[in-house]
């Protein structure tokens, strides 16, 4: 193929493919070639997928070769009794790690059988903080007054943007000379990165043309937003959906079906998600939110990096009339079922298996769902691992399941 022999010869660069080929699909394969060749390596696997490079191109992914498979496992049902998310759900999870989707679907059980997971979300709002430089502290404080004073013709101008996205607050922080503008937007169904990164634009194109003093917008994400990053701001004012799940456990069914007692499920948690979090300093008290979240992005077309944040939250259990009291609180859980890749073929299947595929009518209801739905697996998955290192369970899972059995 000509094409792969100006790649050899440097006269054409990966990123021109589409451009000299006037097809994706074609691009991908002559850069695949291209590596088999210089490489010396066989990507038939990577080869073989039911993707349209035709679709993602400038959408999804640049320069595409092909795509890697993950497994998808399924647990449940769950019962879920929240405010959108009613009934028995099916958990697709994509995971490599053996073990979890046969923790999760035991934790489910146990929650189901206990009467299902209370679910709330309560709030709900991603945030895009835009950094402004002034030259003095006065000037810093007279621009948070007049963007106080002038939020209607800032929301105008963010709102302008998008149909379904509001901007319903401003968090202003300042540090020395310099303002962080942190801007919340209901963004319906869609996760709302971008959204809220197009409409912060918008709004700092406003402040730039009418503020009289003298700013200047140094980034457009400043870091307090915050995105792919732990923080402590976070936990406390939320990002994407504040979520909280509960369930009680009875007894009998924490000993038959988790082979705990609860009095020794919460003692894990108080020991260790509590106090060996706190001796830790570890910005997040739970077990491994991380997991389940992690598997239920990557089936479902989420943003995979945004695990970072949507994991962080805290796991307390109380012993209730012999029975076990738990919640887990997600303070920053970012989900959506329209844009990113929730689009995508097999993303799509995943969301539509929790009915929650799609915009939702009215708009904001499915992703308020899958939300509550996300919460409650985590409780699932959350619980059974407690149970398990109550029970002593923990490793004769992973040598059984993560390891095929095979002694090493």
């Amino acid at each position: 193929m000509e094409v792969v022999r100006k790649l050899e010869r440097g006269e054409l660069s990966f990123s021109r493919l589409e451009e000299e080929l006037g097809n994706a699909n074609l691009a991908a394969v002559a850069r695949r070639l291209f590596l088999e060749k210089t490489l010396r390596v066989n990507l038939s696997s990577i080869a073989s997928t039911i993707l349209d490079f035709e679709e993602l191109y400038g959408r999804n992914i640049e320069n595409p070769i092909g795509a890697v498979q993950i497994p998808l496992g399924v647990a449940g049902p769950l019962r879920v009794n929240g405010d959108y998310a009613r009934g028995d759900f099916y958990i697709p999870l994509a995971t490599t790690e053996g073990a979890l989707v046969a923790g999760v679907n035991r934790g489910c059980k146990a929650v189901t059988l206990s009467g299902g997971a209370r679910v709330k979300v309560l709030r709900d709002g991603m945030a895009r903080a835009p950094l402004l430089w002034t030259p003095s502290v006065e000037e810093a404080a007279r621009l948070v007054e007049w963007v106080k004073g002038n939020l209607d013709g800032v929301r105008e101008a963010a709102e302008s943007t998008t149909r379904h996205g509001r901007l319903v607050d401003v968090q202003v922080f300042q540090v020395g000379n310099l303002v962080w503008l942190r801007f919340v937007y209901s963004t319906g169904d869609a996760m709302g990165m971008n959204m809220a990164t197009i409409a912060s634009e918008a709004a700092c194109d406003y402040i730039a043309r009418n503020y009289p003093g003298e700013a200047r917008c140094v980034a457009l994400s400043g870091n307090m937003c915050v995105d792919k990053k732990p923080s402590c701001l976070n936990k406390l004012l939320g990002r994407g959906k504040y979520v909280v799940a509960e369930a009680v456990i009875r007894r009998d069914v924490a000993e038959s079906v988790l082979k705990a007692r609860p009095e020794d499920i919460h003692y894990v948690n108080v020991a260790k998600n509590l106090l060996g979090s706190a001796a830790a300093g570890s910005l997040s008290f739970n077990a491994h939110y991380a997991n389940i979240i992690a598997a239920i992005f990557i089936a479902t077309g989420q943003d995979v990096a945004q695990v970072v944040e949507s994991s962080m939250g805290y796991t307390w259990t109380e012993l209730r009339g012999g029975d076990l009291y738990v919640s887990v609180t997600l303070p920053s859980l970012e989900v959506g079922t329209v844009g990113g890749g929730t689009w995508l073929p097999t993303q799509r299947e995943a969301l539509a298996m929790l009915g929650v595929a799609g915009g939702g009518d009215p708009p904001g209801v499915n992703a308020l769902k899958f939300a509550e739905i996300v919460a409650a697996a985590v409780l699932a998955g959350e619980l059974n691992l407690l149970a398990a290192l109550a029970a002593g369970h923990l490793a004769r899972a992973h040598k059984a399941l993560g390891r095929g059995g095979v002694k090493g």
